[in-house]
């Protein structure tokens, strides 16, 4: 095997025949240099299969440019459109991601923070309430910079983004009882994060209003599985439901599989079903499921935009509305 070899700017600059510094002013941006210059430094770099360092640049200003993606429940589509749009707009600014996955328990989580310290992560984003508090200590404390994605941890210097997840299920709730439903549960996992939290308090607090006691059952992760289970449990039950807000789309997809192939009932006929995401599966004629879409795309424009801004001390808090997205898995809808 060959051993790699670096060129270095020196030898891009002789094979140029100009200065060192206009190497380095052709690879920054904004930097004044003629246009023939700029030609022949490129093509000079191009015949030597030179790069940039950017590391090494970077460093100099004690900036790396590397931003942690703190990311939990990896696999599911709604975290893989969040991670898609936050690397799509890291890139668009000159960053590049890092991902750290926290699903598992051991150290593993922590050795890799820990690396990507080593390699002086300007920032890291938390895409969920899940990971522990102790790797948002252990981030501010090295530093870097914090975007706290639904979880609701007050960090001074930190920016929060929040959905408003309890006036969407607030508005779950009165879509369900405007198409006729008297009986209602919510679906959700067992990981009881706060955006997953507010969710169920908001639908329970405006069940409450109407004078309805909301049925619960928590079970497992936010996955397809947990939806069948959380199924079987709400649909054997003394009050069978016939309106189940899900906490997310995946358990959604779940409860109405098995609500039509284990218990036979018709959606939204005998079942109203509504779920919170809007992942691409939602849309799908199999399922047609009316759900709230979370602004993904505003989410990561609005980190990014925000890493790109000189640090402040105070906390910053946005707060986002989720649209209701209205299907055919409410009757009316």
């Amino acid at each position: 095997m060959s051993r790699r070899v670096f060129v270095s700017a020196k030898e891009v600059a002789e094979r140029a025949g100009v200065s060192r510094s206009a190497v380095s002013r052709t690879f920054t941006p904004g930097a004044s240099v003629s246009d023939d210059t700029r030609q022949r430094v490129v093509e000079a770099a191009e015949a030597l299969g030179y790069h940039v360092n950017h590391l090494a640049r970077g460093l100099m200003r004690n900036e790396s440019g590397i931003v942690c993606l703190i990311v939990s429940e990896l696999a599911t589509p709604y975290r893989s459109s969040l991670i898609q749009a936050l690397t799509q707009q890291l890139q668009s600014v000159g960053k590049i991601a890092m991902l750290i996955d926290t699903d598992r328990s051991d150290g593993s989580v922590d050795q890799a923070l820990r690396q990507a310290i080593s390699y002086r992560a300007d920032a890291s984003i938390i895409l969920s309430g899940m990971p522990d508090k102790s790797i948002t200590d252990l981030c501010l404390k090295s530093g870097q910079r914090l975007v706290l994605i639904n979880r609701d941890e007050d960090r001074p210097g930190a920016l929060m983004i929040n959905l408003n997840d309890a006036d969407a299920a607030r508005r779950s709730f009165i879509s369900l009882w405007r198409a006729g439903c008297r009986t209602f549960a919510f679906a959700n996992s067992a990981a009881m994060t706060p955006s997953l939290m507010a969710r169920e308090e908001g639908f329970v607090e405006a069940g409450r209003e109407h004078g309805i006691e909301v049925i619960i059952e928590r079970l497992g992760s936010t996955s397809y599985r947990s939806g069948t289970l959380l199924a079987q449990r709400l649909l054997t039950g003394e009050r069978r439901p016939d309106a189940i807000f899900c906490a997310t789309d995946l358990l959604a997809c779940g409860v109405m599989d098995a609500a039509r192939d284990q218990f036979n009932l018709t959606v939204p006929e005998e079942l109203c079903i509504i779920g919170f995401d809007d992942i691409e599966q939602a849309s799908w004629s199999s399922y047609n499921l009316t759900t709230f879409a979370q602004p993904v795309g505003r989410i990561a424009a609005e980190a990014v935009s925000w890493l790109s801004q000189p640090a402040q001390v105070r906390t910053d808090l946005r707060r986002m509305e989720a649209e209701l997205v209205w299907r055919g898995s409410v009757r009316g809808g």
